[in-house]
């Protein structure tokens, strides 16, 4: 079963600074066909002005992934940890038992950025961030694990959750695929370009929300920057 959510159907809001699009129930969004996917709890599609971002704010029981799609995102949290994530790398912050944190753009252009909330195994634990490069030529033509719950996924940022995000980037014409076992839930978004995913066609940022399929086969139809997450 392949659900095409368009673009154009998603939730959202436009506050100037932060021009955001929801592919689940967020904030004042309220869909109750889309309050998540499994452990998959929020997608975000965000696109941040020039020096703006998220002032601080607390966080708890929550996996939260940012990928960062255009410029960069600046993060500071209440833990001591800083950094600067740019396009294509990707930074992890597990809340546990609690985080402030803050995300602004810095840069002089605006950020785009997925930013993904996955439902941990347990609640509690320190809180942590981190952050990783991951080049778009590494992932050329094949799925690569950006972040992982699980111990063989060795080159991931941890998250304490059983499920993956994972990356690709397809010339027109390419096909990836995943193995999506038994009783998974898997969501797609292409961050750029139009592909065929078990033959449904999504354009650029459309979400597929997948189960019940043994293998997902996804072909571009022009040059894509994918973003698969594969939860419980």
């Amino acid at each position: 079963m392949i659900e095409r959510r368009t673009f154009k159907s998603l939730g959202g809001a436009n506050h100037g600074w932060l021009d955001a699009k929801h592919h689940f129930s967020f904030a004042d969004y309220h869909d109750p066909a889309r309050m998540g996917w499994g452990a998959l709890r929020v997608w975000n599609d965000d696109t941040i002005a020039p020096n703006t971002g998220f002032p601080a704010h607390p966080h708890a029981d929550m996996e939260i992934v940012t990928y960062v799609r255009e410029g960069a995102i600046t993060h500071q949290d209440n833990q001591g940890n800083k950094g600067r994530t740019e396009a294509g790398d990707v930074q992890v912050m597990s809340a546990g038992s609690g985080i402030r944190h803050s995300e602004y753009n810095l840069e002089p252009n605006q950020t785009r950025i997925f930013q993904i909330w996955i439902v941990p195994n347990r609640r509690g634990g320190a809180p942590s961030w981190g952050a990783k490069p991951f080049p778009k030529g590494d992932r050329s033509g094949h799925f690569v694990t950006l972040a992982s719950g699980f111990e063989n996924d060795t080159d991931a940022l941890p998250i304490r959750t059983d499920a993956r995000v994972l990356g690709a980037t397809l010339k027109a014409g390419e096909t990836a695929e995943y193995t999506l076992g038994k009783n998974r839930h898997g969501y797609l978004v292409p961050a750029k370009g139009a592909v065929e995913v078990n033959g449904v066609r999504l354009e650029a940022r459309d979400g597929a929300a997948i189960q019940d399929e043994s293998v997902v086969r996804v072909t571009a139809v022009e040059d894509a920057e994918l973003v698969f997450v594969d939860a419980a």
